[in-house]
């Protein structure tokens, strides 16, 4: 199974190809305009890959880069209109996760992600030589909740964690750990279904009914 992994939640994003023997990644940091497609083209050509021998596209669904993940499902959804290509979504803490275990940082970790409005992301894992699991699910906190932990001595990854918290240890989803993960699931959806994660309540407020003159 040849898979293209999109990576946009963060400010570094990056283009992996992984099946048939083949690793590959490109990575562009900066967070701005992403020249997704020359990526893709670039990571295709190195790969020596055509675009009709990529069977799934999996896409990084956040929590992050609102816009970012936004671009990456759209390009999906292009995909699998174009060529039938089959889709799938992962969260990109899974990723940090997996390329954490993948640097040997082992034990319990806070996985934390800005979410704006002096909040994170966070979720807690403990990481083991072979396998991970959750130990505390996705919500969103103040960050001076975190702050307390990172002071009681508990590990902090993540994107621009040094922002923060001075111990914190940086690590960005990546489409090569996005690609992996991918290898061997057979849980795909279709385009409409792929979604950025997005934690926070949608509220809205119903406008006031139109004054009309006499």
């Amino acid at each position: 199974m040849t898979i293209l992994a999109l990576e946009f939640s963060s400010p570094q994003r990056s283009v992996a190809v992984a099946g048939a023997g083949r690793r590959v990644e490109t990575v562009e940091t900066g967070g701005g305009a992403t020249n997704a497609f020359g990526m893709i083209e670039r990571i295709l050509d190195e790969a020596k890959i055509e675009r009709e021998e990529i069977e799934v596209v999996a896409v990084g669904l956040g929590p992050g880069s609102y816009t970012g993940i936004r671009a990456a499902i759209s390009l999906a959804q292009g995909w699998q209109l174009a060529r039938g290509v089959k889709l799938l979504g992962l969260g990109s803490v899974e990723t940090i996760v997996w390329e954490a275990r993948a640097r040997q940082i082992s034990g319990a970790c806070n996985v934390v992600i800005d979410a704006q409005r002096d909040e994170l992301y966070r979720a807690k894992y403990e990481i083991g030589r072979d396998e991970w699991r959750e130990i505390e699910p996705l919500k969103i906190v103040p960050r001076a909740e975190v702050q307390s932990r990172a002071e009681a001595g508990e590990r902090v990854i993540g994107p621009e964690v040094d922002r923060w918290f001075a111990g914190g240890r940086v690590i960005f989803p990546r489409a090569e750990a996005l690609a992996e993960l991918a290898l061997g699931r057979t849980d795909f959806v279709a385009g409409e279904k792929l979604a950025p994660i997005y934690l926070r309540e949608t509220r809205f407020v119903k406008s006031p009914p139109r004054k009309v003159r006499a």
